[in-house]
């Protein structure tokens, strides 16, 4: 079985953008912007080995504010680079398009990109990592059986269920899980 890092995409790979103390999505392409460290960030950790897969829910879609073809562009941006980005070692994309009327088992806090790709992927959970910047995020991975690193913006949301571990950018999580899986080769 193999080992992943599961991502969200928004706030942990690209900057989301903050309104009132809550984050949105990049409405398109145009507004993407790659935080600081990131492509460095995934390469040490495809390098080492870990598939990188982004597990993120975008009910934009369902609720009519944007297509699925402008989430679908914004991903092959971040894969395969263009504008001024690098491409970026992500393995696959998980992507929920519904929103929580929807009652899908899909959507995070919900386990359910995860598993699936756990599943299509040959992956061991339980010793991988899912990073986010949400409590939806902590408690998917949580539910998923992975390690959580929450990456800490402040937002103006309750925290409902403590991650395994708190950073300020994906940078600082990697280096904790290159450094997790050096401990556990001891």
């Amino acid at each position: 079985m193999h080992r992943a890092v599961f991502l969200d995409r928004d706030g942990v790979i690209n900057r989301a953008i903050v309104r009132k103390g809550k984050p949105y999505p990049p409405a398109s392409l145009a507004e993407l912007e790659l935080l600081p460290g990131v492509p460095e960030a995934l390469l040490r950790l495809h390098t080492a080995g870990f598939q990188l897969i982004i597990v993120t829910n975008q009910p934009d879609v369902a609720r009519g504010t944007t297509t699925r073809t402008e989430v679908e562009a914004i991903h092959h941006g971040l894969q395969f680079g263009g504008a001024g980005r690098p491409p970026l070692h992500i393995d696959r994309f998980q992507v929920c398009y519904h929103d929580d009327s929807d009652g899908c088992n899909c959507r995070k806090p919900a386990p359910g990109l995860l598993l699936d790709a756990a599943r299509e992927d040959d992956l061991d959970l339980t010793t991988s990592f899912m990073v986010g910047d949400r409590w939806r995020d902590i408690e998917a991975g949580r539910r998923a059986g992975c390690t959580t690193l929450f990456i800490d913006y402040g937002y103006d949301e309750a925290e409902r269920s403590p991650p395994d571990a708190r950073f300020r950018s994906l940078a600082e999580a990697a280096d904790w899980i290159l450094n997790d899986m050096r401990r556990a080769t001891i």
